[in-house]
């Protein structure tokens, strides 16, 4: 299995791979290379629906310079914990972030959100997240504001009374919740819809349709979560 960078024939595959609808782990064997490799390479340069070849691996140059010219900084950076590898990790924490941004996120709450999920603490202070992400305070601040109105983010105080925010397998469940919440709203105003625009006409119907759809989705989600939550707790509970 060959080591080293992707050439440009090599991505030149994985984008026809991508084109024929063919999964990660086919594509990788057709390259002779890690699945984790291809994941990671497809994540970080667009996601599945918009990856180029070309425009990969011009960005895969760009991002070796700006490497090479900070490594004098990157050989101050601190041991990783548990003996991990801080070349790994970074390119982890790159990857998590633009499934992130897939999802929906803006860049800098899916870089606040991934610095959160990868430390063992699951929790820092805005100071120590300017710190790993070298940004301004402002930008934090504006991210976990965000963060914070999705339910994805918890703010404590510490002992020093410093506000710290907090990411834990609960966040995911009450975001998953206000998900269904607000889901319920366009139900709500769907159905109110109907009697407006008058019942019978084709929008109304498009507008029952729509309402039935969603009712039954953000339903499900919050059964869903419900149970998961139940679930997962009595698994970590029994002795």
């Amino acid at each position: 299995m060959p080591g080293g960078r992707l050439t440009q024939q090599e991505r030149q595959q994985i984008a026809l791979g991508l084109a024929d609808g063919l999964a990660y782990a086919e594509i990788a064997r057709r390259v002779d290379r890690p699945t984790s490799t291809i994941t990671r390479e497809v994540m970080r340069n667009g996601g599945p629906t918009a990856y180029r070849a070309d425009l990969a691996h011009r960005a895969t140059e760009r991002r070796a310079h700006r490497r090479r010219q900070a490594a004098p900084r990157a050989a101050e950076a601190p041991p990783q914990a548990h003996g991990r590898d801080a070349e790994a990790v970074r390119e982890y924490e790159e990857v998590f972030t633009t499934v992130l941004m897939a999802s929906g996120m803006t860049t800098m709450p899916a870089r606040v959100m991934a610095c959160l999920t990868l430390t063992d603490t699951g929790s820092l202070t805005a100071s120590e997240l300017v710190q790993r992400l070298q940004v301004s305070p402002a930008s934090i601040s504006k991210a976990v504001a965000f963060l914070d109105s999705q339910g994805l983010v918890r703010r404590e105080r510490d002992e020093r009374r410093r506000e710290r925010y907090t990411v834990d397998d609960d966040i995911w469940y009450q975001s998953m919740m206000a998900s269904a919440r607000s889901i319920a709203q366009i139900v709500e105003i769907a159905r109110q819809g109907v009697g407006v625009l008058g019942p019978g006409t084709p929008v109304a119907a498009r507008l029952e349709n729509i309402a039935r759809f969603l009712d039954f989705v953000s339903e499900s989600t919050a059964r869903a979560a419900e149970q998961a939550r139940e679930i997962l707790r009595t698994k970590v509970e029994r002795p």
